[in-house]
């Protein structure tokens, strides 16, 4: 096809999910992968893929649903792409499709109308399936196809799309060759029962042969439950900090909004999640080489991040002994876990917490994504959330007369502290393990070294994208050595 490159750039630099800003990059290609199918007259829904060359010679590859009509909408001004003549289609006139409610209806209406039986997503297709979008289902639910949609504002990596109060998609827009964890993981815990993520409908992906020069398959999409009550976590504890805060003479066990009922709740969520996850993914048991392995992969991380953050070099050698201790642990054990969490992946909902994104580190490849990992790193993420809530509403609160900054900063730590213990020893209760309670104990050197490698990278990327939040991760380090 004709490739409109100022047009398509446009969109791509523009957009919130393209995560190419701020390097030099070139727009290589533009190749149609497919479209919805029954779509009325004088509409074309299509689905390209753009490849993405850096100047770095890396190669991304971005996902854009098109809505390509014979005549110009108005109403989707604000979506407004371009208009060329394309080699399907003829002279068009190019929208967003994720902001036309009526390519959004073409969509829900293949889930329901063209999705086959899902078996697993990486199942082998079926030969004459082959380069064609294909819909998969899962049984127990009816799609509402009356519902309207709603492109969710916000989204970084991805962009998410609600159907009425019924369902949500997710339209993963850098892609890569080969399983999308979020998908693995949902179908998963859905067909499990879980009560703790939200159900998944289905998804949309392909066979492609093009992509990297190898045949395999690209997830696109997916379709699950909407959670309509949900409340972000995140959101939940800065206000019971600012609850905490606006209490002069209460301490946090004491306020109406204290957060440690909530806090041990997502513990125990958390714990059964990993449960679920060890009976039906693999469960390793690695030996000394791999923990010594471990521990060097944090030391380099750190290194790297000297390099980085020259603030942290009064707490390089503590950091270097908190990894260095991983090399006495004789064996580790490793399972799917979620890889990424922080308040920010969790929902509040009138039948629980809900735990989401299962992708992982956006950062690492999709293929590390999907490796086994230990729990400890999901429970290390989610305590380092913990200490940042309360500090984020602190440094929001400005300075304040005398001495009020120092008793924030000292209310901030007793909100922390108290979250933190709740959460860990609800999950340590759940799991029927001991909890972490010193350097001798296994899972209390795993838990230190997450903590640590986690404080290290929060350096690295306040650094770089929010300098004026540096001193939280730094304030970590300050404490844990005195």
């Amino acid at each position: 096809m004709t490739i409109p490159h100022d047009q398509l750039r446009g969109l791509i630099d523009h957009a919130r999910w393209f995560g190419g800003k701020g390097r030099e990059w070139t727009l290589a290609g533009v190749r149609r992968v497919g479209e919805l199918p029954d779509a009325p007259d004088g509409l074309h829904v299509a689905i390209d893929l753009a490849e993405i060359a850096y100047a770095d010679g890396t190669t991304d590859y971005y996902q854009l649903p098109l809505a390509l009509y014979a005549e110009p909408q108005d109403r989707l001004s604000h979506a407004h792409v371009g208009e060329w003549d394309d080699e399907d289609h003829g002279h068009c006139h190019v929208y967003d499709a994720l902001h036309d409610r009526q390519s959004m209806a073409l969509w829900l209406a293949a889930f329901a109308s063209h999705g086959i039986d899902a078996t697993g997503v990486d199942a082998p297709r079926p030969a004459d399936k082959r380069g064609e979008l294909m819909f998969h289902r899962l049984p127990g639910h009816d799609l509402d196809l009356e519902s309207h949609s709603t492109l969710f504002s916000g989204e970084q990596s991805n962009s998410s799309v609600a159907f009425g109060e019924d369902a949500l998609m997710k339209v993963f827009r850098k892609v890569t060759p080969g399983v999308n964890p979020d998908i693995a993981i949902h179908q998963v815990l859905t067909e499990a029962g879980s009560t703790h993520v939200a159900a998944l409908y289905g998804w949309l992906d392909l066979v492609d042969d093009d992509a990297d020069g190898t045949d395999s398959t690209i997830q696109l999409a997916m379709l699950q439950q909407f959670l309509r009550t949900a409340s972000d976590g995140w959101d939940l504890a800065l206000a019971s900090v600012r609850n905490l805060f606006a209490e002069a003479d209460l301490h946090a066990d004491e306020v109406g909004g204290d957060f440690a009922g909530e806090a041990a709740r997502l513990g125990t969520a958390l714990a059964e999640v990993h449960a679920d996850l060890a009976a039906h993914f693999p469960v390793e048991e690695r030996d000394a080489d791999a923990a010594a392995a471990l521990a060097s992969a944090m030391e380099g991380r750190l290194d790297a991040a000297l390099d980085v953050v020259p603030d942290l070099a009064p707490y390089a050698d503590s950091l270097r002994a908190t990894f260095g201790r991983l090399r006495d642990l004789d064996r580790i054990a490793v399972q799917q876990v979620h890889g990424d969490l922080h308040l920010g992946q969790t929902l509040r909902t009138v039948r629980g917490w809900k735990i989401v994104d299962f992708e992982g580190e956006p950062a690492k490849p999709l293929a590390e994504r999907l490796l086994p990992d230990s729990v400890w790193r999901d429970v290390a993420g989610m305590i380092r959330s913990f200490d940042y809530a309360p500090r984020v509403v602190a440094m929001a609160s400005g300075a304040g007369f005398e001495g009020e900054a120092e008793q924030r900063a000292y209310r901030a730590a007793e909100w922390a502290a108290r979250n933190r213990a709740a959460f860990l020893e609800a999950y340590t209760a759940q799991r029927g393990t001991a909890g972490p309670e010193g350097q001798d104990d296994a899972a209390g050197t795993l838990l230190d070294a997450y903590l640590a490698d986690k404080v290290v990278y929060e350096t690295v990327y306040e650094a770089r994208n929010r300098p004026g939040w540096l001193s939280i991760p730094l304030a970590a380090l300050e404490e844990s050595s005195s």
